[in-house]
């Protein structure tokens, strides 16, 4: 029996009954009217027909009353019950099933089509979860396959994934850490603490960490790797978390500590030999002995230039692995800039008469003491002088001068020649670099030193350069 059907049969047995009790209660009055009063059949008929009024009054009532209750609970019953069942649902209670008795066709069909609709998402959630579990423990296999440290961190620093390297490097359990603030934990681990440190307040020196691992000590390289969900509805992406690799250096420390100690010992076997030829070569030009002809003093002068290059050579070389081990020793002291660039220029000074460059010194008044090694300054400026003089053309001009900026020394060096790349101004300050189509002779150490040795005085070494315009070395010191 459908709601309608349910509806009719009420209205219809209501007014059935309204329409009898009202037609017997005309009757009544009819009777009473024409009655005569004292008549005992009258007065019979009378009383017979107040009580069929009344009894049919009553049930009229009691049907009712009994319609007023019985219709509206067999509606809402099966509405409360799809509506409770809907809230399973959005509960994520896939199981959940209706089974109203109701065999009205219009909650009938509903019912079916909920619980159809509820065993497609069970199958559903089904399906995806067992695939989610898949690819999960997937992940996981290729996160512990890999042979570097991996910790995975949720944008709120808590520990997402790390693999057995990470845990045994840590010497931490997986079950005290996943899912766990990586700052709680880091409380007590000092390895920890100082990645979450970096991850937060990144060092630009990236100095490698020696930890040690395997009966021995290692040496890893922290990355940082900042993962984010590109969403194209979004004009920003969402910040996903970080991940922490740790890449295992110590290989390649260890290659990079034997070839240092290999270039310090070549050097300093080579300084001897190289001297010996150099003592040579002036007892051989002593005219006291005898005059030489103008081919013999011409390889003479080949062999000078040829064995004061290989001494600077081993001598940057010197410096370079003196860097390298950590053996660099400065001896500071007070020093007035103006001597520092003296020394520069007297020392490139036939190098720059032989090409007619003319150095220029722009030398500020105010420009305050130094408290620097100034032999390594003085190096630095040296061969920023002799750069600058190589890559000048004849009868050109180099400059070199000062300025004070509040508490820091600015020394800079300007030449006039080609100028330097944008795309290789940070690439010259390294080792071997060489800036492609360099005819000039160098061994790419020179800038390199200069920005360790400026960089142990804790100042900076950069460059100002555009093409056909020259370029400009400037050296920033505390004062």
């Amino acid at each position: 029996m459908n709601i309608k059907t349910k509806l009719l049969l009420s209205i219809g047995l209501l007014t059935g009954m309204i329409i009898l009790l009202v037609s017997l209660s005309v009757i009544y009055l009819q009777m009473l009217t024409a009655a005569e009063p004292d008549s005992p059949i009258a007065s019979t008929g009378l009383k017979q027909a107040v009580v069929w009024v009344a009894i049919i009054g009553g049930i009229c009532i009691v049907c009712g009353v009994t319609l007023a209750i019985w219709l509206p609970q067999s509606i809402n019953r099966p509405i409360k019950e799809l509506t409770d069942g809907i809230l399973e649902i959005a509960n994520r209670n896939y199981e959940k099933r209706l089974n109203i008795s109701d065999k009205n066709e219009e909650f009938k069909n509903v019912v079916d089509s909920f619980n159809r609709m509820a065993q497609h998402l069970s199958e559903y959630r089904s399906t995806t979860l067992s695939t989610l579990l898949a690819h999960k423990k997937f992940l996981e296999a290729i996160i512990n396959s890999i042979s570097d440290p991996i910790i995975g961190l949720d944008p709120d620093r808590k520990i997402l994934f790390i693999n057995s390297e990470a845990l045994n490097i840590l010497n931490l359990k997986k079950e005290n850490t996943i899912f766990k603030s990586a700052e709680e934990i880091s409380l007590k681990n000092d390895l920890l603490r100082k990645l979450i440190r970096e991850l937060v307040s990144p060092n630009p020196q990236k100095e490698p960490i020696k930890i040690y691992a395997d009966n021995k000590e290692s040496y890893f390289k922290a990355s940082y790797i900042e993962i984010d969900n590109t969403n194209h509805d979004s004009e920003e992406p969402e910040k996903l978390g970080h991940v922490i690799i740790l890449k295992n250096i110590t290989e390649f420390k260890e290659l990079d500590s034997a070839k240092t100690t290999f270039i310090s010992t070549i050097s300093h076997e080579l300084k001897t030999p190289i001297s010996a030829i150099m003592m040579s070569l002036q007892l051989l030009e002593d005219r006291r002995i005898g005059s030489l002809n103008k081919e013999q003093e011409q390889l003479s002068q080949s062999i000078k230039e040829n064995g004061e290059r290989l001494l600077n050579i081993t001598g940057e070389l010197l410096n370079m692995t003196q860097v390298e081990a950590g053996k660099l020793q400065l001896m500071p002291k007070i020093t007035r800039p103006i001597e520092l660039i003296e020394y520069a220029i007297k020392a490139n000074q036939v190098q720059a008469d032989k090409f007619n460059i003319h150095i220029e010194v722009d030398y500020d008044e105010n420009t305050k003491k130094l408290f620097v090694d100034s032999e390594k300054i003085a190096w630095v400026l040296t061969n920023l002088v002799s750069n600058a003089i190589r890559y000048s053309k004849e009868n050109g001009r180099v400059i070199i001068g000062t300025y004070q900026d509040g508490n820091m020394v600015e020394i800079y060096v300007q030449d006039f020649g080609k100028g330097i790349d944008p795309r290789y101004h940070q690439s010259i300050f390294d080792r071997y670099f060489r800036v492609p189509g360099t005819k000039v002779q160098g061994s790419g150490l020179g800038l390199s030193i200069s920005k360790d040795f400026v960089e142990a005085h804790g100042g900076t070494l950069s460059v100002e350069s555009e093409l056909g315009k020259g370029s400009r070395f400037i050296l920033r010191l505390k004062s």
